[in-house]
């Protein structure tokens, strides 16, 4: 086994008539799926493993560093309304954890949550460390092993009685250095975008994989003049992929490579698989006023031409914009600085209710939200039971979290999904561990 401290080299040895769980992926589902599974089951000893250097990582940078530990809403048909992939699993899994569940449970640990107007749900603190101190100390509390730079390179079913060191254990779980360790349960938590032959782990081991592409990211605009009002956020804007049925409504932020916010990131989610299919290069039009539409625009305009007539144009911002993107919106309708409402052609008032309510942007690329990475992909929820998160495959092998083809929008509803699998995930292999003939 690798990485192992000098005293825990005889673990194999020492433990081998402990019940074993492995949990591979020490990201948020996989460390609440250890820590709870430690908890309800005492006796198992618990080995999470992680690949990289570090733990939690996504934690870490959810939320701006504050962590959206989860979203303000307690209805599950609303709820699953967040999940482009996933719903209808989710909505049978969250009957077993859901948000008042997590707030209670890291409540219980002395991490309270508080709602913002959007909704969101952040640790009282603001910090993400909050909720990494509380998983971490849960896991020393729970005597969870964690071991990193560990990847896993297979799982071998174990069948009981054949030739080896612990023949009575399920599995075999080789490690990035041929090393394995034997266990009774795997919990897989691994998460991310998976390069070719990444999961060919689990596809031999009869499983299918959607394969994993980017969900939420920003869209890229290079070469087109917004890109100058980088920093500029408005409150609700609507935005439209043309040629696909996809339309969000909300916050929006320029940036210095294009666009980005909830909105962007609500649309990216939503067309996740086709957008990679067009190479993301594609149409939007967005409408800066979402509340108004083409004809009370064109009155309003007409209206102002008389009532506003001396005052200049850039000076009168009637839909109370951002005052860069009232100028550019204007200018791109070719409306001079100094031009007054008066003098506002046909042809300048065409282009300009154009620009307020459709101007049209060419996406071409994108751009990972942060570190916020989030996959549409994985296993197909099809061959994972929604009450245990147990694999209907194999035996013994469990899931959690963005290993699953399940993801959300952003807003916390993926960290939602990530605490309810872990959660099932432990409790049920809690219970198998406690009648093994049960699981067998």
């Amino acid at each position: 086994m690798t990485n192992l401290d000098p005293d825990q080299h005889v673990l194999a040895a020492a433990d081998a008539e402990r019940i074993r769980l492995i949990v591979i992926g020490a990201g948020a589902a996989g460390f609440f799926c250890a820590v709870n599974a430690a908890r309800l089951h005492p006796a198992m000893q618990v080995v999470l493993v992680e690949k990289t250097g570090k733990t939690l990582s996504k934690v870490k940078v959810s939320g701006g560093g504050r962590c959206n530990v989860t979203h303000s809403c307690f209805s599950i048909d609303e709820m699953i309304r967040n999940y482009p992939r996933g719903a209808q699993f989710l909505k049978r899994a969250f009957h077993h954890f859901f948000t008042s569940d997590t707030l209670d449970w890291f409540g219980a640990r002395g991490v309270q949550l508080k709602t913002e107007p959007d909704g969101r749900m952040f640790p009282v603190t603001d910090s993400s460390q909050s909720i990494i101190d509380c998983l971490q100390e849960e896991a020393r509390v729970r005597g969870v092993k964690v071991f990193l730079h560990t990847g896993v390179k297979k799982i071998d079913p174990v069948r009981p009685g054949s030739a080896g060191q612990y023949p009575t254990k399920r599995f075999r779980v080789f490690f990035s250095d041929l090393n394995y360790m034997e266990a009774d349960f795997v919990c897989v938590c691994a998460g991310g975008l998976a390069k070719p032959g990444m999961f060919d782990w689990l596809t031999r081991l009869g499983h299918s994989i959607k394969e994993p592409v980017p969900s939420l990211f920003t869209f890229n605009l290079p070469g087109n003049p917004i890109t100058q009002l980088m920093g500029i956020s408005v409150p609700s804007v609507q935005v439209k992929i043309l040629g696909y049925k996809l339309s969000e409504r909300g916050p929006l932020l320029i940036t210095h490579w294009g666009l980005s916010g909830p909105v962007i990131l609500r649309l990216s989610a939503w067309g996740a698989r086709e957008l990679v299919g067009s190479g993301y290069q594609f149409e939007i039009s967005i409408n800066w006023i979402p509340n108004e539409h083409e004809q009370s625009l064109r009155q309003q305009v007409q209206e102002l031409r008389i009532s506003s007539a001396a005052q200049k144009i850039d000076s009168k911002n009637p839909w109370a914009l951002p005052a860069r993107l009232w100028t550019h919106l204007i200018q791109q309708a070719g409306i001079r600085a100094d031009q007054r409402w008066a003098d506002l052609t046909s042809g300048q008032l065409h282009l300009l209710i154009k620009n307020l309510i459709a101007q049209e942007c060419q996406v071409s690329g994108k751009t990972t939200y942060k570190e916020e990475f989030v996959t549409a992909g994985g296993i197909s929820v099809k061959e994972i039971d929604p009450h245990t998160m147990q694999s209907k495959i194999v035996p013994g092998l469990f899931f959690a979290g963005e290993i699953m083809d399940v993801d959300g929008i952003t807003g916390g509803f993926n960290f939602q999904h990530a605490w309810t699998s872990g959660f099932i995930a432990a409790k049920a292999i809690a219970n198998a561990a406690s009648a093994p003939q049960a699981a067998s």
